[in-house]
């Protein structure tokens, strides 16, 4: 995870300097987060039915 933590803050122009230990300690609870997450089974049953339909906007004077 360091070394991954240092490659994108060098591909980003990023200098972690004091914050490094932050950073490492961020990913490390993101990546223990998401192993919890992996960890359940999901089947198709359990995907959300919501679903985002955006609307055209509305401008003023149009007739709606």
């Amino acid at each position: 995870m360091e070394t991954y933590v240092d490659a994108a803050a060098t591909a980003l122009g990023l200098a972690l300097g004091d914050a490094r230990p932050g950073v490492l300690r961020y990913f490390a609870l993101a990546a223990g987060m998401a192993e919890l997450v992996q960890a359940v089974p999901l089947t198709v049953q359990d995907e959300s039915p919501m679903a985002f339909i955006p609307v055209s906007p509305v401008v003023p004077g149009d007739a709606p």
